[in-house]
Formats: structure tokens, sequence, C-alpha cells
């Protein structure tokens, strides 16, 4: 582990320490995996993090991972133990209230935690204190998401390259197609089940990728995205296949006039409600705000779906260095489908678009 990945992580569990006097707890017990690579590095499938306000912590995990928590955390003794988060618990002296990431913990498993506890020890929830560190990136972390991304436009520019898009053949193939350009490229694995959607299955926004033959005229919607080195990538593309229509053109011009939009108005001090709103006027204007039916846009890092969210219900405004995917849809049950999305770094003017694959009506 470089020094600079080391006072990355230590300039973290600093300001999580500091949020803490505010939550009114002497420390965090951190369980969720996101959060405990985000804290301190530890990339295993098992541990826990406690962080103090003295700005002092532990980290456990099990044996599995002995000689990699020594790698990956050397700034920090590790507690070789299962189950992982009571053994720090059961290291608290009281008095003392202790934080848990509240929406990460079940009641089964916070039952485990009161058993681990001290009589003097008093579990607290906590939510929100993590994500809200998390939402705006640093250059390391925007310089991955950058690279990630760039990984999964090429592997897919190569895929349409090479023509694997094609009449005759399945979802499935295609799908498994994509996710081995994006392996051979460098990606450890996708970021989520890769979904390509064709024909009336490109009305499901989440239909995934089955074993129906694309025929020409067919919408054919691809949503996918790569992971390496704890960071993923999120983009939608919507393709033709062999002639378009009066409906496949007219709602693809429709959903790339509303993305173009919802891009423009990505600027630091929008609310996301706005951000919601600048994609779903055009599309209810058009007549088909019946078919827009999700969200605009999420955030990205370490999470596929991370906070900010650009929704009807979104909270706050953007900032720069925060990340947000603008990916509005129009779905019309029996006919087809239509979704772009790319994924925006905030800057302090216009937008990054890390996404880099043209938009432009193709039909291939």
């Amino acid at each position: 582990m470089t020094l600079l990945a080391d006072t990355r992580f230590a300039t973290r569990r600093r300001t999580l320490a500091a949020a803490l006097a505010a939550q009114r707890v002497d420390s965090i017990l951190i369980t969720h995996l996101t959060h405990v690579r985000y804290l301190s590095g530890f990339s295993g499938s098992n541990g826990a993090l406690l962080i103090n306000k003295d700005l002092s912590a532990a980290i456990a995990t099990d044996g599995r991972y002995t000689t990699q928590i020594a790698e990956e955390v050397p700034d920090i003794q590790a507690v070789i133990a299962r189950p992982s988060a009571a053994a720090l618990l059961q290291k608290v002296i009281g008095p003392r209230r202790v934080g848990f990431e509240a929406a990460y913990v079940s009641v089964s498993e916070l039952r485990e935690l009161e058993e681990a506890c001290g009589p003097d020890v008093t579990l607290v929830p906590i939510t929100d204190v993590v994500e809200n560190i998390r939402l705006t990136k640093d250059n390391v972390e925007l310089q991955r998401l950058r690279e990630v991304a760039e990984l999964a436009s090429t592997a897919f520019q190569d895929l349409l390259a090479a023509g694997e898009i094609a009449v005759g053949r399945t979802e499935r193939e295609i799908a498994a197609d994509l996710e081995y350009r994006m392996r051979k490229l460098g990606a450890e694995r996708p970021s989520f089940d890769t979904i390509v959607a064709s024909g009336s299955n490109s009305a499901k926004p989440h239909h995934g990728a089955g074993d129906r033959k694309l025929v020409p005229g067919d919408l054919v919607t691809l949503d996918f995205g790569a992971h390496d080195r704890g960071f993923n990538s999120d983009m939608t593309r919507t393709v033709i296949m062999d002639h378009t229509t009066d409906f496949t053109a007219e709602i693809y011009n429709i959903v790339l006039e509303a993305q173009l939009a919802g891009v423009a108005a990505a600027t630091p001090g929008t609310s996301l409600v706005d951000i919601d709103r600048a994609c779903r006027d055009i599309i209810e204007t058009a007549g088909y705000g019946e078919y827009f039916v999700h969200s605009t846009g999420h955030g990205i890092g370490l999470d596929v779906h991370e906070a900010p969210w650009a929704a009807k219900t979104g909270k706050g405004e953007l900032k720069p260095g925060m990340t947000l995917t603008i990916e509005p849809g129009i779905y019309v049950p029996g006919k087809g489908g239509v979704r772009i999305e790319d994924t925006l770094i905030i800057t302090s003017g216009a937008p990054e678009i890390i996404t880099k694959v043209s938009k432009d009506l193709l039909v291939v």
C-alpha cells in the first residue's frame, strides 16, 4: 500500500471522527464492507472497523485474510477473530456510546452485537454519516472512475466494431461477449448483471438478457458497467436493428433530447429535483410522461448506486466532486423502449462526461 493511500484513508477516518461529536457517540462500528474498504483500504469479504472520536481505530477479520489485511491496512492493528464485529465490541470498555450502521444491520445481527457489549456500552443507531462523506470524491477516486468508465466504453465500441450486435444473435450471447471484452480489457467483473433488452423486452427497464433473438426493426438497450479495484462504471446505449420506424425514431430522439437537457443542467448548486425535472419535462411534453417510470440518476463509486439521487424526491444539490448518472427513458409496453445513460463528474462548470460513446441514433 502506498503512502498516498494511507494518507487518504486516515483523512477519511479523521473526517468521520469529527462527525461523531455531532452524533453524541464515542465510537462508531463500521460493518458495511463498502465502508470498511472506504475507511481502511481492506477489500476482504469479512471485516469490521471500530473508529473512536480520539482518532484511534481497530479492525478485525477472520483467519483467511491475515496476510491480506496486514498488506492493505498496515496502519491499524488487526484483530483476527470471527465474528469480527462482536470481537471488536468485546474490547470496548465502558461507559461508551457506540454507533452502529443501522441501515446495514439486521435485527438478528443487532442482537448479536448487543450480546457482545459490556454492561456500560450502549449501542446507538447511526445513518448516513459515512454516506455523506462519500458524496464528494477525491482526485484518486475520480481518476479510478474515469479509468473504469473508459474500459467499459472501449469494450462496447469494440463490440460494435466486431459486428457482435447483429440480427439473429440472442440477448444472452451479446451480453456474454460484452462482459468478456470488459474482462479482457482489465475488469475484475461486471459492475452488475449486463442488460441486453431487445424488441418488446426493451420496454422492461431491468429485463436482463435472455434467449430472444434480435430481429430487424428492434430497439436494443444495453446497460452495462465494469468493476475494477473497487470502483464501478455504468452506462446505457440503445441501438436499432437494420431500420428505424416512426415509433423507434421518435422515442429515441425524445429520450436523447431529455438526456442532453439533464446533462446540461448538472452544474454546481442545481437541486437534484431540478435535474430530474429537466429530463422529465421534455418527456412529458412529448406525451410520454407515463412511460418514464424511474428516476433520472444516481451517484456511482464504490457502489453502483449511491447518493446523490436525481429524482422527484431527490434531496440536496450538486457540488463539485460528486458523480451522477443521467439516464432518462421511455418504455412502452408491448412496443419497446429507449434509455440513454452517461456518468458525469460534477465540476465547477460544465459536467465532465466520462462515458465517452456517441449518443447519435445508431442503426446496426
